[in-house]
């Protein structure tokens, strides 16, 4: 059985490619989407397809619509979501894409580190598990073919 994980999370660093080989190397069935992890791609994308916008305003709302589009998309096709919360970037994506999975109730995997307990708190309430590293993520899903 092959489970498809949504790996919504921070794009700026490589927290999905050390995952995605820690699973292959335990030899799990698992295949992996996400966001548009290439930042300028994801900013950019409404005025590739839709040409040049009138302000940041206009362009940002163009590329929200084909981002969220993508996010809906691969999310509805997803059977679990790792969620990975990390200490230096603003998080506002990683906690839509959480909330919506909640939403949608697909199975949900919360990574975050102590320092961020206390702001989580009600999100990680709401997950089915709360993890503090992506190797616990990956054991969570290990379990599941045990």
């Amino acid at each position: 059985m092959e489970l498809t994980v949504y790996l919504a999370g921070q794009i700026h660093d490589d927290w999905r490619n050390e995952l995605k080989q820690k699973a292959e190397e335990k030899k799990l069935p698992l295949h992996f989407v996400s966001p548009q992890t290439s930042h300028e791609h994801s900013d950019n994308i409404g005025e590739q397809i839709l040409g040049k916008q009138p302000s940041n305003l206009y362009k940002d709302d163009a590329a929200s619509s084909v981002n969220n589009l993508r996010t809906e998309v691969l999310m509805n096709r997803a059977d679990v979501v790792i969620a990975l919360f990390g200490e230096q970037y603003k998080q506002w994506n990683t906690a839509m894409d959480a909330s919506t999975a909640i939403a949608l109730n697909k199975p949900t995997i919360i990574v975050r580190p102590d320092s961020l307990i206390h702001p989580l708190k009600e999100l990680s309430n709401k997950a089915n598990v709360t993890v503090e590293t992506i190797d616990q993520a990956l054991e969570v899903l290990v379990y599941i073919y045990a």
